[in-house]
């Protein structure tokens, strides 16, 4: 249900729209199920290609006043996760305090893009996770990875293990720290644990759980991204492990997330809750539209 601007230079204006990436899968699927749950028109939104009139409360994009949206669908702030991307969700967060509803807030979202504002509020609330080392001092990143005798290095801003190296103790570690210490500033280090096979992906939307899958990886990797060939499958968890994944991903106040959950002989742990959750997995390896059911959802609430 479309309706029009009352200003003459802007095109008419979907009640529902999709921040995302052009040409990424996710996005454009998420943009077709929106089209269709509100009835069109349909509007895939690049934050990069926005601009915000504070004064006026307008916020343009491609003739479109986006301030005139009843609901926006937050998948993707940009192809790449960086600190620029909190300046985006500013921008989001000023229209839904003029009365956009935004799928997921931009507040919470904002508690999730950077890893270790995301590893510090499970931390507080006794999620269990890997060990976990942060500091900015090379000889401390040293002293635990020697400690942990096996660590992922991973970037504060990335996702699908974008950017993480596995580091081993070794006359080479202290120069490699270092380059990454001139790069980045900044170590999260984590101890490797036993994954098995296969670690999972707890779905839920709107807070209630959805469905669950495994990333299954591939013999030699140490990840099981797809990126390094790793494969989706269908999986069943017990209770507990959905309790514990509604329990971190309830802290955040997410519309739709995906908590990656390992199992190990020491129960349970949790990497991350993901900011925006995916649609992929859950479609290849459960056969459902998570897409159709986020637009649905968001739908409903923008008409209530």
């Amino acid at each position: 249900m479309s309706h029009e601007t009352s200003h003459t230079n802007t095109r008419p204006t979907p009640a529902l729209a999709v921040v995302g990436v052009r040409g990424g899968w996710s996005s454009e699927l998420l943009a077709d199920k929106a089209a269709e749950a509100c009835g069109g028109p349909r509007l895939l939104i690049e934050l990069e290609r926005v601009s915000l009139d504070l004064a006026t409360g307008r916020a343009m994009y491609e003739g479109h006043d986006l301030s005139r949206c009843k609901g926006l669908l937050l998948k993707k702030l940009g192809p790449d996760y960086s600190p620029g991307l909190l300046d985006r969700l500013e921008m989001l967060r000023f229209l839904e305090g003029r009365g956009v509803r935004m799928f997921s807030s931009p507040r919470a979202i904002m508690g999730l893009l950077d890893r270790l504002s995301c590893t510090t509020t499970l931390a507080l609330e006794g999620i269990p996770m890997p060990p976990t080392t942060v500091t900015e001092d090379v000889a401390a990143a040293q002293a635990a990875v020697e400690a942990y005798g096996e660590a992922i290095l991973k970037p504060l801003f990335s996702t699908k293990a974008r950017g993480m190296c596995l580091l081993r103790p070794g006359p080479g570690l202290r120069q490699q720290l270092e380059q990454y210490h001139g790069a980045q500033g900044f170590f999260y280090i984590q101890k490797t644990i036993p994954l098995g096979e296969s670690d999972l992906g707890v779905v839920f939307l709107g807070g209630r759980y959805l469905t669950t899958y495994a990333r299954c990886r591939q013999p030699g990797a140490w990840n099981t991204t797809t990126a390094s060939g790793g494969k989706y499958a269908p999986f069943d968890p017990p209770q507990d492990i959905i309790d514990l994944a509604w329990k971190a991903q309830n802290l955040f106040g997410l519309d739709f997330t995906c908590v990656d959950v390992a199992l190990t002989d020491d129960g349970p742990k949790i990497f991350e809750v993901s900011a925006f959750g995916g649609f992929r997995g859950i479609l290849e390896a459960r056969g459902i539209d998570a897409a159709a059911l986020y637009a649905d959802y968001a739908a409903r609430r923008i008409h209530a």
